[in-house]
């Protein structure tokens, strides 16, 4: 979820294309290791464009597919849906 939602530039922003270090700074919480992972995954789902330019250093750059971009109206629903459960949930004590 955290990769499609940096890859749609946020909730109502235009798609973005971003370099592997520009989505590892945008969810440090993810280890390297498990972005490949996701990223391979996306991918492979046809969700997630992968282009590579055969430069020094490789630069390698992900963006959204036709089938990715067609995810954002349920992103959105699920985004404010959590919205509307965090305001419903008790205070914890």
């Amino acid at each position: 979820m955290a990769i499609l939602f940096h890859l749609f530039g946020g909730i109502d922003k235009k798609c973005r294309v971003m370099r592997f270090s520009e989505l590892e700074r945008a969810i440090p919480a993810i280890s390297q290791k498990m972005l490949i992972q996701q990223l391979r995954e996306l991918e492979r789902d046809g969700i997630v464009l992968r282009t590579i330019y055969p430069q020094i250093p490789p630069r390698v750059e992900y963006q959204l597919t036709k089938v990715g971009i067609a995810l954002r109206p349920a992103l959105r629903a699920l985004l404010a849906w959590a919205a509307l459960r965090k305001e419903a949930m008790p205070p914890s004590s």
